[in-house]
Order: structure tokens, then sequence, then C-alpha cells
């Protein structure tokens, strides 16, 4: 196995892991919950922006130039989520397709600032005293987009059923979910609070 498909299997791991990284699915959920399977474009600009988001902060962080109580990082995770969660309770139907720059791809990208960091002490122990680390971060960040990929387009499927053929309303489905996100990422930050 090369070095970039290792580091791109872990990348796309990372996201899939239901079981450790759920949280960086109810994220990426969270940010989704508002749009349906004809929204795919501003999708793929709001999983890209958290990509460029977590990618700056893993390669600083694992280049030793920014350092992070990891304490503090895994409460703002789930404070991240429920923000977000908490957003698309907020948000009118019609103010979703009007506005040129979404909310959603601000918290897209600024929270993938703060995601980044949450793996950093890993990946910087798995690539240990390596020259470069361009290749892996790279390869890493490719497999995060596909993992990211694959849970969108889960969600949209699921979405597609619920809402075109089972006749769910959109905003019921877009509250429900926020609300059960919002509710998880509370006992998230209630579980991991550092002070």
């Amino acid at each position: 196995m090369s070095e970039f498909s290792l580091y791109f299997g872990l990348g796309k791991d990372h996201i899939l892991d239901y079981v450790n990284g759920y949280d960086h699915i109810l994220f990426v959920l969270a940010l989704c919950a508002v749009y349906l399977i004809s929204d795919w474009r501003k999708i793929l600009i709001l999983v890209t922006a958290f990509t460029i988001g977590h990618s700056i902060t893993l390669a600083l962080a694992t280049l030793n130039i920014i350092n992070v109580q990891t304490d503090a990082i895994e409460f703002l995770i789930p404070l991240t989520i429920f923000i977000t969660a908490v957003a698309n309770l907020f948000k009118k139907e019609t103010a979703q397709s009007k506005t040129r720059i979404q909310i959603n791809y601000v918290f897209a990208l600024f929270f993938g600032l703060i995601h980044g960091l949450g793996f950093s002490n890993y990946l910087r122990a798995l690539l240990g005293k390596q020259e470069s680390i361009v290749s892996p971060l790279f390869a890493f960040n490719l497999g995060l987009e596909l993992g990211q990929i694959i849970v969108v387009v889960i969600f949209l499927g699921i979405s597609f059923i619920l809402v075109e053929l089972a006749k769910v309303q959109r905003r019921d489905l877009r509250f429900v979910l926020s609300s059960a996100i919002a509710g998880i990422a509370l006992v998230l930050m209630k579980d991991r609070i550092f002070w």
C-alpha cells in the first residue's frame, strides 16, 4: 500500500467512522440539513469549504505552528455542531436562495478550522519525523472530502425519499434533524466540559 493511499484511507475513514467520528458526521449533516438534492452545488461548496478550513489548521497544528489545548478543542467541536444546528432552526426558506454567501458557508469554513485541530495530534504522531508532510496531508484531505461527499449523498438520498416520495415537508425535516443534532451536541458539550 502506498503512502498516498494510506493517508487517503485515513481521511475517508476519519469521516465515515460512525463510532469514533460521529461528531464529524453530525456536523456535515447539520450543514446540509437545509438543502435538498437540487442544491447539490451549494452542498459541494459547503463540504469543500469545510475541508479547506480543516486542512489549514490540520497542517498548522501538524507542523507545530499552532498548538491548542486538546480538551478545549474537544469541547469546541460539539459547540460548532450545536451552533450550526440551532442556526438551521431560524433559517427562513426564502432567505436561503436569495443571499449570495450564506451563513452556512461561513460556518463550514470557520468551524472547519476548529475541527482540523481535533485530529492534529493523531496525524502528527502518524507522520512522526517525515521530511515532507505535503503529500500525506493532501491525501488525507482528499480522503476527508470523499468521506464527506459519501455522507452527503446518503443524506440527499434519504431526504429525497422523505420529501419527494413520502411528502414530508422540507421545513419539518430540517426542524427535526436540526433539533436532534442540537440535542446530541448539547450532550457532547456536557460530557466534554474542560474547566
